[in-house]
Formats: structure tokens, sequence, C-alpha cells
């Protein structure tokens, strides 16, 4: 535990570092793709840590200056499953990023699907040592909050602060400097698989890049897809990924509840390829121009030609019809979509204010999608694009690239997380249950 902590703070510094250099690049390790962004930060915010407890991304202060994707090899489910495959074309993404920026980038910050998160909320609270809240204060409050028993094979992603309250006075972003007699902290806890994340560090070191931070998709997905009141008064994200959909509800502009579903478009693509007996680039390619999960009386009517090269003229010269392509895509989208619901209902997302969800992710783009979606989970539903970001690539402003667009922001203006502050060891947290979502129903 101890040993994570002084990780997540050892990368924390090297991210210092970098912004101090000027230039950082960002890696969205995908199952379907992998992107590499190379930003460079302005002089006047060289160095971008954001002042308060708990801000959210302003954007300014940096510019996209190099921008690559490849094909993803060796991810399964949003995890690696073959490191030398990921670590060449990891390689490839991030050696054309930094032919495009004409600079060497030594520091990546990544960010990774999968990997089972569990959420759970922590509360803890202390006497405040002389009235006034101090950088102290807060460093014990966060040591106060007693620890899940999360298992062994889990590590910590996520630890952020997401409410403070000073005596009766509740829902403080920053109760630095505030009178007080005793202060209250409500913290987000993210865990994850362990061996995920030793998979990515490793993979990392062998491409010769130091890691200067990792973030959960689903994280990121939700800073860059959500406008800023979805974050404010209650909303869910949901990256529609390649091999998995990500799920993150945010409230009072903190994420509150992270969660993953194995499934994403690449399972839709595999239907397809099943059903119309034909290689995945071609099913890929059908999905892409023809898909859709809402049928129409017109789609009877509207024939696709499956191509193909298996040499035999009668099986490539075939035809589909648009209804047909429909009747397999749309069991899996609801299959994906059924299980995003079981989450949020399990999460307790009914009981928030605002109830608004977004889905982001290269899945997202499936005419008829949001339609469906909204009849699926019952709540009113849009279709998100990442924030607009200064020197972004055309190419790179669809909701494939919110969780790309998002660790940018992440990485420009980090949430205060729980080892950015000085923890006295022997004030090491205790360890006992306590799950999220009743306690952001109850406290909030």
């Amino acid at each position: 535990m101890i040993e994570l902590y002084e990780t997540q703070r050892a990368m924390r510094n090297m991210r210092k570092a970098a912004m101090q250099r000027g230039v950082i690049a960002i890696l969205d390790v995908g199952t379907s793709k992998i992107a590499c962004l190379v930003l460079r930060f302005d002089g006047v915010n060289g160095d971008v840590e954001s002042e308060s407890v708990g801000s959210l991304a302003g954007q300014s202060g940096f510019r996209v200056i190099g921008a690559a994707t490849t094909r993803s090899r060796g991810v399964r489910f949003g995890e690696i499953s073959t490191m030398g495959e990921t670590e060449r074309a990891i390689r490839t993404a991030v050696q054309a990023a930094q032919k495009m920026a004409n600079i060497r980038v030594d520091h990546v910050i990544a960010c990774f699907a999968g990997a089972e998160p569990r959420s759970y909320g922590l509360a803890g609270s202390v006497e405040i040592a002389n009235s006034t809240v101090s950088e102290q204060d807060v460093a014990r409050v966060l040591s106060s909050c007693e620890m899940p028993e999360f298992g062994d094979g889990r590590e910590v992603l996520h630890a952020q602060p997401v409410n403070f309250a000073l005596d009766h006075r509740s829902g403080l972003s920053d109760p630095r400097g505030q009178i007080g007699q005793t202060l209250y902290c409500d913290m987000h806890m993210v865990t994850v698989d362990a061996s995920v994340v030793q998979n990515l560090l490793h993979c990392v070191k062998r491409c010769d890049l130091e890691l200067a931070g990792i973030a959960s998709s689903s994280y990121v997905s939700g800073i860059s897809a959500l406008v800023e009141d979805e974050q404010e008064l209650g909303a869910a994200c949901i990256d529609l990924g390649g091999g998995s959909t990500g799920i993150s509800i945010f409230m009072k502009k903190h994420m509150i509840f992270a969660d993953t579903v194995r499934m994403g478009g690449d399972h839709v693509t595999g239907d397809i390829s099943m059903g119309l007996q034909v290689p995945t680039p071609v099913a890929e390619r059908i999905k892409t121009f023809y898909g859709g999960v809402m049928a129409t009386g017109m789609d009877d009517r509207e024939m696709i030609e499956t191509g193909g090269e298996t040499g035999d003229w009668e099986h490539d010269r075939r035809t589909v019809s648009r209804a047909e392509l429909i009747g397999i895509m749309r069991p899996r989208v609801e299959e994906i979509l059924e299980e995003v619901r079981a989450r949020l209902d399990a999460a307790g997302f009914d009981h928030l204010p605002s109830q608004q969800i977004v889905l982001t992710g290269g899945a997202s783009q499936i005419p008829g999608l949001d339609g469906l979606a909204s009849k699926i989970l019952g709540h009113q539903v849009r279709l998100g694009r990442p924030l607009r970001v200064h020197g972004l690539p055309q190419a790179a402003t669809g909701p494939g690239f919110a969780s790309a667009v998002g660790l940018c922001l992440f990485a420009a203006h980090p949430q205060d997380e729980w080892w950015d502050f000085e923890i006295p060891v022997e004030r090491y947290p205790a360890r006992s249950l306590r799950r999220a979502v009743k306690w952001f129903r109850d406290n909030w």
C-alpha cells in the first residue's frame, strides 16, 4: 500500500518535471487503436499544477503539436495480452507523433480501459489543530479515511477527495485557510487489477519511455465528453470502446463511481463476421458504412455487397440486406446496454438529482444508437464528442478520441489525489469496508 503511494507520488513528480521542460506525451492504450498525442505547454502555465483541491480542467496552457494513431495489437478487453505486439504498436504511435511534433519525448501519461475497476466511498474526520485549516490538516483528514479490504492483487488507481465539510458547512471544494473546529472529508477511491497496471508499466518501460501518470479511461472520457453543467449536476459517461465499455458517474465535478463492461464494438464486428461469414476487416468495413440498430421498411430493399477475397466468385459476390445486418448487430448492442443499465442501477444512479447519460467512444457512432440507448437505459441520452483542444487535428476530434483528449486535460490540470499530500507513514489509513454508492447517496 505504502509502495503504491510512493509510486504515484514519484509519477506526479515526474509529471511536474516534464511540465517544466514543456513537453509531455499522452498515450491511450485501447483494444482497437493506440493513440499518442504530444503536448507542448506554454511558458506562462509551464507548471499547471492547480492550486485548489479538486479543481477540474480549465483547458488553457497547452497545445497538441503531434498526433498519431495505429491499430492496436496484443490488447484484449482493454488489457495487454501480448507484450511484444503491444510494445511494437506503442513504439509506432509514439514515433509517428514525435516525427510530426519534430521533438523527442521521454515522459508519457497513459490511460487504459478494463482492469475491472471497483469504486469505494470513504469518509474521515479530524479536529483542526489551531482553528485554521492547513495543508497538514488536509493530509491528516485524508489519512483518517478508513481503507476498505479490497483484497490481494488489487491496486489503488485513483483516490480523490470529492467533498470537504468544516463543522456544519458541507460541499467545500477546498477548505484550506478556512476557520473551524472539525474537518470532514469524503474520498472516492478506484481500485483495479494490479497485474494490468504492472503490465502497462512494464510495456511503457520496454519502449524506453518514463510513465509520468496513469488514469482510468472511463474517468478521462468523462472529463472530456461531459459539459460543465453535467459534471456539476450529475451525469453518467458511457465510453463504448472496441474491447470494453467504460462507465463513470460524475457529480459536483468529481467522479463518484467507475466500472467497466467487458464488451465493446469489436464484439459487434465479431458477430457480423460470423453471421455473414466474412473476414473481420470486411465485417468492420460493413459495420462502419452500413451498420445501424433501428430497422425501417427501406432496409429490406437496401442491399450490401459483402465482398471478400476467398477466390470463390459466388461466395465473394454475395449480397445481404441492411435489415439482415441490423438483425445481427442489434442483439449484441442491446446486450451491452442492458449490462450498462445493470451497473448504473447497482450504482444508485436513479437517486442523483440529474440523470443525463452521455455516450462516447468509437462504437457510439453506430446510427440510431442514442435512440436505442434511451429506451434501454430509461434516461435522456446524448452523443458526446470530446472538448476542442488547441492544435488537435480534425481527424482526432471524434468520439473515438474522448479518452485521449480527456487525458490531455488530466495531464494539464490533474485533480488533487491522496498522494499529492505529505501523509505521515504512521497515519497510514486503517482498513474497513464501505462501498461507494450508498455513501454518496446518503452524504449528498
